[in-house]
């Protein structure tokens, strides 16, 4: 290892991308191992990584692989509060535990479940465009269309007032964000617990057409029991999962575009036969959860001529994974055409994104409709110059400034 690796390999993970599209510099001899080592921040943790497209598909479906965060070498990268341990749902769960709990919210995630939401979604997208239209330019493209788009569906969808959008992207970003201290992220678990703490009890008195009382007559239905921290596990994740993520890919996707007239010009010279590919590999290029699939070996693994000892931690890294040059060739590069559904940027496997088709959905229409909308849209400020949550469990910008001329 030459000299100015090995002082790369004492920097503390993680690494800052070059640019939202391109990995850290240190991922290229990461890459270039597949299997490597690299030091936490926060907790000076000793953990492998993972950075090969194979390695990971095969780690994230090996049995000897734990996602459950209550073992001690479990990757956090920064100071977990203790519910980040035992609270998780079944992101954090493994089976038999997972399938039991997921299979609960997955009733509302079926493919034909989401496809029954696009005309409700088109409305919302509609909506808010319409709202950006009222503005006077710049705006903060974030704030009032990548948030509020997700928020307003994941709030229809699990039956939250549409006047708590406010609380639950204060509070997704100070648990996702990056920036928050362990004290800020103890008080938000505290404030959402209770807030989902009353939803419940409302949802059990007064139940309605949404995941929340679904998920509690699916309980009721079948005889098994449900605790209130099953049910608050899972609407924290879901509400956490369901409007940050998507808001992040929405922001970085639009950019991206804007960044690439080109491909742009491919996309709106035929959306409709463009849109699913083009999703694709803005998901593929952004990859958002980057650092989001953290796992701990149960026994002793042998991979890439390296020993992962049991109760080692492992770090999936799907960025690196998503530029592997055997599954896509110039993996630097924008191609929408080229747009597979074999990217890693939903997760692999057993926890594979239980909401990848909504997001996907919502990421269509808005992508079909913004640019029809209004067609001279663009970045209000040198693109590299925009503030990027670096360091976040969800990658992403922190805002995203936008012009256009007046539509007619």
């Amino acid at each position: 290892m030459t000299e100015a690796a090995m002082t790369d390999a004492e920097e503390t993970f993680p690494y800052q991308r070059q640019c939202p599209f391109t990995p850290p510099k240190q991922y290229a001899e990461m890459m270039a191992e597949d299997v490597s080592q690299v030091t936490l921040t926060g907790s000076g943790l000793r953990i492998w990584t993972i950075t090969g497209y194979h390695t990971i598909r095969q780690i994230l479906t090996d049995p000897r692989i734990s996602a459950s965060r209550k073992h001690d070498n479990f990757p956090f990268y920064f100071i977990a509060p203790p519910e980040f341990r035992t609270e998780t749902s079944f992101i954090g769960y493994d089976n038999p535990e997972h399938t039991r709990t997921r299979r609960k919210a997955a009733v509302t995630f079926t493919t034909r479940q989401v496809k029954r939401m696009r005309g409700r979604i088109e409305e919302i997208v509609h909506e808010y465009i319409d709202k950006l239209l009222t503005m006077t330019p710049p705006v903060d493209f974030h704030r009032e269309f990548s948030l509020a788009v997700p928020m307003t569906v994941i709030c229809e969808l699990l039956g939250i007032p549409q006047d708590e959008h406010d609380f639950f992207i204060k509070h997704g970003t100070c648990l996702l964000g990056g920036h928050s201290t362990p004290e800020q992220r103890q008080a938000a678990i505290v404030e959402v617990n209770a807030y989902v703490d009353e939803l419940i009890t409302i949802k059990e008195r007064e139940p309605g057409d949404d995941l929340l009382s679904r998920a509690m007559a699916e309980y009721a239905a079948s005889g098994e029991e449900y605790t209130r921290r099953d049910l608050f596990n899972m609407i924290r994740l879901l509400m956490n999962g369901g409007h940050e993520t998507t808001a992040s890919m929405l922001s970085l996707g639009t950019a991206a575009l804007l960044e690439n007239p080109d491909e742009l010009a491919k996309l709106l010279a035929d959306p409709e036969g463009m849109i699913e590919p083009a999703v694709e590999e803005l998901v593929r290029i952004a990859t958002i959860g980057d650092t989001a699939i953290p796992r701990v070996a149960l026994e002793d693994i042998e991979i890439a001529g390296k020993t992962i000892k049991a109760g080692d931690g492992i770090l999936c890294l799907g960025l690196a994974g998503n530029r592997d040059p055997e599954m896509f060739p110039e993996p630097e590069k924008l191609i929408l055409e080229r747009g597979t559904r074999k990217h890693l940027g939903f997760g692999y496997g057993l926890h594979h994104c239980i909401g990848a088709d909504l997001a996907r959905l919502e990421m269509q229409i808005v992508w079909t409709t913004l640019f029809q909308r209004i067609p001279s849209l663009r970045l209000a400020k040198p693109f590299l110059e925009i503030p990027r949550k670096e360091g976040a469990v969800i990658y992403g910008l922190w805002e995203l400034p936008v012009m256009w001329d007046e539509v007619n």
